[in-house]
């Protein structure tokens, strides 16, 4: 602050001298994710892509790809949750994704979850985990696997570890990105017998044909 702008300030009478404006409370809304939400997940994503380990991903996504796997995961009937702002801006987002093609894997689920850089610390990464947690559960689905990054990813890995995900096996040396060797940490979460089989796992029945 300048010299002559302290002083002016000091001869203001303390009722009109300005006051900083209180920090707005932290506010969101987790509901499903809509078409018009992709671009904001996408930058959210690429985010981590260029400038972390938590994923393994290299180049960034395109809008395309993401709406492709926005569809993909709407025909199977699978959890894809965002945590909105008042403003309408996606704050983070949370998803699961076939651990593999194959049928005998379709109650099992691979979870992702990512956030906003303004979105961190506050609690929302626990947030959207229950709300995927819940939500994969009213799907009928009865396994979820976490596969995270063992460097980097401190954070992800006591998210997962507080609500219940059992860390089962560990692959050193599999990905390469940034001119180092990186292993993953693999977590399994069991969830509530199912009350009816979802769309998922319909799709992915065996088919009765020869």
């Amino acid at each position: 602050m300048r010299a002559e702008e302290y002083q002016r300030r000091r001869r203001l009478p303390r009722h009109l001298q300005r006051r900083p404006e209180p920090e707005r409370p932290f506010s969101y809304e987790i509901r499903p994710a809509e078409q018009r939400d992709i671009e904001d997940i996408r930058e959210i994503y690429n985010h981590y892509v260029t400038n972390s380990v938590v994923t393994f991903d290299e180049r960034k996504w395109t809008h395309r790809q993401w709406k492709d796997k926005f569809l993909h995961l709407q025909k199977l009937d699978l959890p894809f949750l965002v945590a909105v702002a008042p403003t309408g801006q996606v704050l983070g987002y949370a998803l699961v994704s076939p651990w593999s093609g194959k049928s005998s894997f379709r109650y099992t689920v691979e979870n992702s979850i990512y956030l906003g850089q303004a979105a961190t610390g506050k609690g929302l990464g626990t947030a959207l985990l229950a709300a995927l947690i819940a939500a994969c559960e009213e799907k009928g689905l009865r396994e979820i696997v976490a596969v995270i990054s063992d460097t980097g990813a401190e954070g992800s890995l006591a998210l997962h570890r507080r609500f219940g995900f059992e860390e089962v096996g560990r692959m050193g040396r599999v990905g390469f990105k940034f001119g180092r060797w990186l292993g993953t940490v693999y977590l399994q979460k069991s969830l509530t017998p199912p009350r009816r089989p979802g769309r998922l796992a319909r799709l992915l029945r065996p088919s009765s044909g020869g």
